[in-house]
């Protein structure tokens, strides 16, 4: 949740803004931090850093602005209701679910007590799919897309 607050402080986005503004916002950021408006080595540095966290947090914030979530819907509504669970971890409020169909998806704000509880539930895929799968925040996982 700390990083979602943080790309969406850097590109002034609200949690609903629509993916036209937030690339007319990302083209205007690459523009004024592109490296190569610096000629001071340092401020070429500074600049390329910010650059690459900039073009990180695009892509963090499409995959999970409602417009791409409302295009991928068929496909989760599928993955998630008639695939089990194959594994998933757990890590700060990240709660990471793969799925059986090699489908793996990223849930924020997953806190301990609801992560206890999913471990300790008699059926972990019918408590995932109750309280998880529709509750929280998710998107379809970088390393999914790499392995593709």
């Amino acid at each position: 949740m700390k990083r979602i607050a943080e790309y969406r402080k850097l590109f002034n986005a609200a949690a609903n803004t629509d993916l036209k503004e937030l690339k007319t916002t990302y083209r205007n950021l690459v523009k004024e931090w592109h490296p190569d408006k610096f000629q001071d080595e340092a401020e070429k540095a500074e600049a390329e850093l910010k650059s690459q966290k900039i073009i990180d947090a695009y892509h963090f914030l499409v995959s999970i602005a409602p417009e791409t979530k409302e295009a991928n819907l068929a496909e989760y509504t599928v993955t998630t209701t008639e695939s089990g669970i194959a594994d998933f971890r757990h890590k700060g409020l990240l709660l990471e679910v793969s799925f059986m169909d090699g489908t793996t998806y990223e849930y924020f704000g997953v806190n301990k007590n609801v992560y206890s509880k999913l471990i300790n539930a008699d059926n972990q895929y019918r408590f995932a799919k109750r309280n998880i799968f529709n509750s929280f925040l998710y998107r379809k996982s970088k390393r999914d897309l790499e392995k593709a």
